[in-house]
């Protein structure tokens, strides 16, 4: 009976070893391609462009993953998924990551078997309607028609605000922000509700974006960050610390710029480690040494991400806020590179 059950845990853990073998980081490379699933339009996160070309926030992220294993930020194929596909095509193995502005849950990562692999923004529910409405508070908004994406955590929050205020309202569900953009224009719900950066990104879009005013409530936490599937801790390791790599690279002054001429060697030991030039950070990841400095050669370092998409000089006009550098009160901080 002993002996059986040897056998059965060597089997078993033959057969862990033979999945491990076959993992995604193996499936990517062999592929020459990474498949990242995305929104299916979301200006400054990720949305294709006249050419059909992506990109965004979050697309940097997949650009610095495919140019940290495959060196070449164009070898991904992105792949739209609404609030309720995204999931099914993660588990499925459609992608091989989600960076889809989706937020990071008890229920996600334990009950889903999904691993968060970071933050990737700190960002909170928020409430926009017509200027005309002449609301200045979502507690005024008892009664309201709300349009809401599906299968998001939107749906629970908004449910919870109203019944907390003890007001009422008619929700107007939608799958797409697209969809949801043309049902709020056209008057369909007087409210539009998604993570307040989403708000600020579809805004951008409108004609008039004076028009329309976010209301001042944030009521709820959204950490956003991309994600893998459980049971693959080696393919996880990759996304994790590539991103915390884009973070590093802010606080320690690598920049797009200046990667190149920093890899050559710095009187800095981390940055030397993270660009490679001393260490063996990549091989324990079966990277390349170069990995992360062509990450941030390619997509500039998490600040440069931040500013280029969504930040203040453009039109989404987001400031950095809880999404600063650990040094600058935000909440932005990657674990030690050694």
């Amino acid at each position: 009976m002993k002996k059986s059950i040897l056998f059965g845990a060597l089997a078993v853990a033959g057969f862990a070893a033979g999945g491990a073998a076959a993992s995604t980081l193996d499936d990517v490379k062999a592929r020459g391609k990474l498949n990242c699933g995305v929104t299916t339009g979301l200006v400054g996160f990720a949305a294709p462009d006249a050419n059909g070309e992506w990109n965004g926030f979050d697309v940097a992220v997949c650009r610095a993953v495919a140019a940290a294993v495959l060196g070449d930020p164009t070898a991904v194929e992105f792949v739209p998924t609404t609030g309720k596909t995204r999931f099914t095509a993660l588990a499925s193995g459609e992608i091989d990551m989600l960076a889809r502005n989706t937020t990071w849950t008890f229920s996600r990562d334990i009950d889903l078997k999904f691993d968060f692999t970071g933050v990737n923004y700190y960002d909170g529910q928020g409430f926009m309607v017509p200027k005309e409405l002449g609301v200045t508070s979502a507690k005024e908004l008892d009664g309201a028609t709300v349009c809401i994406q599906t299968g998001t955590t939107t749906e629970l929050n908004l449910a919870d605000f109203f019944r907390a205020n003890n007001m009422s309202y008619e929700p107007v569900p939608i799958e797409t922000n697209a969809e949801a953009q043309q049902q709020f224009l056209a008057g369909a719900c007087d409210v539009y509700t998604t993570d307040a950066s989403g708000l600020a990104a579809t805004r951008a879009t409108f004609e008039d974006p004076t028009a329309y005013v976010i209301m001042p409530e944030i009521i709820s936490k959204e950490p956003l960050g991309p994600l893998v599937r459980h049971g693959d801790s080696e393919w996880g390791d990759v996304v994790r610390w590539t991103l915390f790599a884009l973070v590093a690279a802010e606080e320690l002054g690598i920049t797009s710029a200046n990667a190149s001429e920093l890899a050559a060697g710095t009187n800095n030991p981390e940055v030397n480690r993270i660009l490679g030039t001393e260490g063996d950070l990549g091989a324990m990841m079966g990277l390349p040494a170069d990995w992360a400095l062509k990450a941030i050669q390619t997509q500039g370092n998490y600040g440069e991400i931040f500013a280029k998409n969504i930040g203040v000089d453009t039109p989404i006009g987001l400031a950095r806020g809880l999404n600063a550098q650990w040094t600058e009160g935000g909440l932005m901080y990657a674990p030690p590179f050694r």
